[in-house]
């Protein structure tokens, strides 16, 4: 037995079990480094740490608690008081991927939060259903796998509002697609080419969980130290590529309905786990719903011959729908741009555009009734 399993005998076995991380040869600097933080994250905690206060990555989000690594061991920890009192939106609260600063107790059993770390990107939506708010989903993810699958899941609106939402957060975004198995090379070949006509910029890439086409490929493009994360709707095969990635059929995979190629949820939280090879991982659950809202660079960036196109219009402010001298209109006429993307990144604006105004409203009544309780409890503590 060597001298760090003597020390922690108890936690060794556990991120074994979890093939989290090897930490028989590392020092806890090298640990930290390994879960992704750099230079730049230490330059932002430099005048939080305390000898009672420590950095550590959040790893998964619970109900009621977190838990956070700091290399060594995993830790249940929960928000501070004062954390808690000076939360404002949901944007406040960390999630999947953040670095906190935190303080241990009774042999790192548990942990308080009490800072969440600047962000260098986070990766969020609109709360799924009627709701006007956002719904966080990672932080400080450097590249985002957006999985479609060749049947009847591809959609290429679709994929354009996952290209939204992440350029609007600053992650650079790699386009996967899936059961390849399913369809011909020609047939493969003309749907890559119709991602690739618009968007070029891209990494494109296919796989076959069945065949395993593509995964080696795959693999290559994968950094060490740099985190990804897995999008895209349910039954896409997002957990088999996970299994595959982890070497092991670690979490269970659920049946596609073959009538519609829609599955159940498999994977249920957000987590965070790295490779063997050393790139970190979030797993997210399948998303049935993609709405958006603040997301004016994300927009730009997704439809930029749109935007760009844009400026030669007649009017500053105009449409793009019913306006004479729009530059955008005559290339949808011409063929210049395709009448599907046009009217998709007319959609997409309006909806922004909709929620966002909704949010404002939101945020204003909120504001609103919290001076109205602030002034309540003034006048109370008077009497």
């Amino acid at each position: 037995m060597s001298k760090f399993q003597e020390k922690y005998p108890k936690n060794i076995k556990a991120i074994s079990d979890e093939n989290f991380l090897d930490l028989q040869n590392s020092s806890p600097k090298t640990s930290l480094e390994q879960l992704g933080y750099d230079e730049w994250f230490q330059r932002q905690s430099e005048n939080l740490l305390t000898d009672d206060f420590s950095v550590a990555r959040i790893i998964e989000v619970n109900k009621n608690n977190y838990k956070i690594s700091d290399g060594q061991h995993e830790i249940f920890a929960e928000l501070s008081g004062k954390f808690l009192f000076a939360i404002e939106t949901i944007l406040d609260y960390p999630t999947v991927g953040d670095w906190v600063v935190v303080q241990c107790f009774d042999n790192n059993s548990h942990a308080i939060i009490h800072h969440i770390l600047p962000r260098k990107s986070l990766l969020k939506r609109k709360d799924p259903g009627k709701a006007i708010d956002f719904q966080l989903i990672a932080a400080n993810i450097d590249y985002a796998l957006i999985m479609q699958a060749v049947d009847s899941n591809f959609n290429l609106n679709r994929l354009e509002r996952y290209l939204v939402m992440i350029h609007e957060s600053h992650i650079q975004p790699i386009i996967i697609l899936s059961k390849t198995d399913l369809i011909s090379e020609n047939e493969l070949a003309i749907m890559m080419e119709n991602i690739l006509h618009f968007n070029k910029k891209y990494l494109l890439l296919s796989i076959s969980n069945i065949t395993e086409d593509g995964i080696r490929s795959l693999q290559k493009e994968l950094q060490s130290d740099k985190t990804y994360c897995l999008l895209g709707s349910s039954g896409v095969g997002k957990t088999t590529l996970f299994n595959k990635l982890l070497g092991e059929a670690r979490f269970g995979v659920n049946e596609v309905r073959e009538k519609d190629s829609k599955g159940r949820h498999t994977t249920t939280r957000r987590q965070l786990l790295r490779l063997e090879s050393g790139s970190i991982f979030i797993d997210t659950p399948g998303m049935r719903e993609i709405g958006t809202f603040a997301i004016d660079s994300g927009l730009d960036e997704t439809f930029d011959e749109i935007v760009s196109l844009s400026r030669e219009c007649r009017f500053q402010d105009c449409s793009h729908t019913h306006e004479d001298g729009c530059a955008v209109k005559d290339a949808v006429l011409n063929g210049t741009i395709d009448e599907a993307r046009y009217q998709n990144f007319l959609k997409i604006q309006k909806e922004s555009n909709y929620y966002e105004m909704s949010y404002l409203e939101k945020r204003k009544k909120d504001k609103s009734f919290g001076k109205m309780m602030k002034n309540y409890k003034k006048s109370i503590r008077k009497k």
